[in-house]
């Protein structure tokens, strides 16, 4: 995710997308870049336009949700709040080492 990310920073600061340019973002974070990893991202990005990838990818999260939801049975309202309160019992920390785990 970190190269993902190095390069949705490239983008947003206005510089081309350039294999030493995620590379030194990635260095800059404590890093430790792969080489592979650099090229096959910036070979995928090439002729991609990223402002529409995003627009794109905005409108499918805000799409209606699919016949199959509305058709649920009676036990999903069950197993919806028992997700919940698994959900709920994640400390303080835990969600901290997660935070962290974004950022290296």
């Amino acid at each position: 995710m970190e190269y993902i990310y190095s390069a949705m920073v490239l983008h947003s600061a206005g510089k081309e997308i350039t294999d030493d340019a995620i590379i030194a973002i990635l260095k800059a974070a404590g890093v430790e870049a792969d080489a592979a990893k650099v090229k096959a991202l910036t070979a995928s990005l090439e002729g991609v336009n990223i402002e529409e990838a995003i627009a794109s990818a905005s409108m499918m999260s805000a799409a209606p949700a699919a016949p199959v939801a509305a058709a649920a049975d009676a036990s999903a309202p069950a197993a919806a709040a028992a997700v919940e309160e698994e959900e709920e019992e994640v400390s303080e920390e835990e969600a901290a080492a997660g935070l962290s785990a974004l950022f290296g």
